[in-house]
């Protein structure tokens, strides 16, 4: 553990606000914890029930494609929908409230917890947390996979088992 680290309490950077940043990298990389109650940059908030039911929905749909439709022969393709539905299921634990310390005020469920903080020549991006780089790099992948890939032969899809 860094010497920086030593005796700083378990809950050092809490729930916002307010919690000053904490630098890994001074001014370019660091933990801030904030809380979304929408989607990318809090667009769509007070949707939280909406956004938890289209995880659902996008969750049983990848597992279809890789286990019923094949895409599970396809390697990149495979990786891109298993970081996209890990970042489903980060996302959707915030969501649905399980992270929810005890005397945790109502309003706090139903908010994804962002924690990352960037900076940049004083340009900040908003806070994310992993869950929203695995759903970027998977839909990265995918997009990669979609429109660069075509010089291999295309594989049957599989056959649905009887």
């Amino acid at each position: 553990m860094p010497a920086h680290w030593e005796g700083m309490p378990a809950d050092w950077q809490g729930m916002p606000p307010p919690q000053p940043e904490w630098w890994i990298w001074e001014d370019y990389f660091g933990i801030q914890t904030s809380v979304n109650a929408g989607a990318l940059f809090g667009l769509g908030h007070g949707y939280a029930g909406v956004f938890a039911l289209l995880s659902i929905v996008a969750a049983i749909g990848i597992a279809l494609w890789v286990f019923r439709y094949g895409a599970g022969h396809d390697l990149l393709l495979t990786l891109a929908l298993a970081c996209v539905m890990a970042g489903i299921v980060g996302n959707l634990y915030d969501r649905l409230g399980f992270w929810q310390a005890p005397g945790t005020p109502a309003v706090w469920p139903k908010l994804v917890r962002d924690w990352i903080l960037v900076r940049y020549h004083g340009h900040t991006w908003p806070n994310f947390n992993i869950a929203d780089s695995l759903l970027v790099c998977g839909s990265g992948l995918l997009l990669w996979h979609g429109f660069g890939r075509h010089d291999q032969e295309p594989k049957a899809p599989a056959q649905p088992k009887e």
